[in-house]
């Protein structure tokens, strides 16, 4: 065995040691938990009250496909009446436990796109999320909007993002990223593709953020679905209105006969050396994972595990949803006459002289990383 497959298992055991029950009911499949799976935030379900899982949908990532009418149409793998459950910006040691105790309740499975600054605040969180069979994806780093972000700035905060929760997790996550915001310039698109990373928009807005009651959080939900009939449903479980009222909700939503599918990816996230790094120290430096050493310092693309039931669908991307690959800028440069491009130029470099030089920025320090600058 060579020494980086050796410490890819000793990473791997190292989250297996700090997760107690991670052999327990998250692995044991889709559907409703057994009477001998009931435990610590895992109750037995009776399938009359309890949503359970209809289906699993596994994600082939290739490519970047985009997910979610919202923004993206081309893919459309629900049925009528089925929904997926997706929470945002945890994890929150005061509102993300509720939210997996009503997810029990109904033995049922989500998708956490994780924020990475919360996650190194809380991995044992993150593993408990794991732990219980849910898919662990991304949101970045700190919740920046990538547009206003420049190149540089939106790749760090994407791949800090990937490491920081792959490093508190102790093993590769899925390869599903959501936007801040929703907010999707093509650039990171492009890069996504790249990196083969599935984009995961919404259909139902739950406006959990700015609904101050369970009521209104509720209809917001129970509105759409309505008049959508089925959609990828958007959470945070950073939100108390959330946390207190989801519950409720699931049993509304059983109560309506509707279905919960689970997603899972075909494959797991690669990393990039350099934010594994960097993302380790960060995880060393909150000194909440202390039985966990840093990541490696190497690049790393692990396997699924293997076991478990297989898949009730597969979704790839489809030859009709276009590649955000540059082919713009080529288009024009054969079409256009040499004058034109000349005149292009020269405005442009005017413009550039006329502005003043920008002040360099300087680089931001672990602290600066994980709390924000200081003004």
């Amino acid at each position: 065995m060579s020494p980086g497959r050796i410490a890819a298992s000793i990473l791997f055991c190292l989250a297996l040691a700090g997760s107690p029950g991670l052999a327990g009911p998250g692995l044991a499949g889709p559907g409703l938990a057994g009477p001998g799976e009931a435990g610590a935030g895992q109750a037995a379900c009776d399938q009359k009250t309890a949503l359970g899982v209809e289906r699993v949908v596994e994600i082939d990532t290739k490519d970047g496909p985009r997910f979610g009418h919202v923004q993206y149409k081309e893919i459309d793998f629900l049925e009528p009446g089925e929904v997926v459950l997706t929470f945002d910006d945890g994890p929150s040691p005061q509102t993300t436990p509720a939210v997996l105790e009503a997810l029990a309740s109904h033995c049922t499975k989500a998708t956490f796109f994780m924020v990475g600054r919360m996650a190194v605040a809380s991995p044992e969180l993150v593993r408990k999320i794991d732990s219980l069979g849910h898919t662990v994806g991304s949101h970045t780093w700190s919740h920046k909007n990538l547009a206003r972000q420049s190149a540089s700035n939106a790749e760090r905060e994407v791949e800090l993002g990937l490491s920081a929760i792959t490093a508190a997790l102790g093993k590769p996550i899925a390869p599903f990223f959501r936007f801040p915001y929703l907010s999707d310039p093509r650039g990171v698109i492009r890069s996504l593709e790249q990196r083969d990373l599935a984009i995961m928009s919404i259909d139902v807005d739950s406006y959990d953020w700015r609904a101050r009651t369970q009521q209104k959080m509720h209809a917001n939900v129970l509105s759409q679905l309505e008049a959508r009939g089925k959609g990828i449903i958007l959470f945070h479980d950073i939100q108390r209105v959330t946390a207190s009222s989801i519950k409720a909700l699931l049993d509304e939503l059983k109560r309506r006969k509707y279905k919960v599918v689970h997603l899972v990816p075909k494959s797991t996230a690669a990393t990039v050396a350099s934010y594994d790094e960097m993302a380790g120290k960060l995880l060393a430096k909150s000194q909440l994972a202390a039985a966990q050493k840093p990541l490696t310092t190497r690049s790393m693309v692990w396997p699924i595990a293997a076991g478990g039931d297989p898949p009730d669908a597969t979704v790839t991307r489809p030859e009709t949803q276009a590649s955000r690959l540059p082919e713009k800028a080529e288009k024009q440069e054969g079409s256009s006459g040499a004058t034109p491009k000349r005149q292009s130029q020269s405005r442009t470099e005017r413009a550039a002289s006329a502005r003043p030089a920008p002040r360099p920025r300087p680089e931001p320090t672990l602290l600066d990383l994980m709390f924000g600058p200081a003004n």
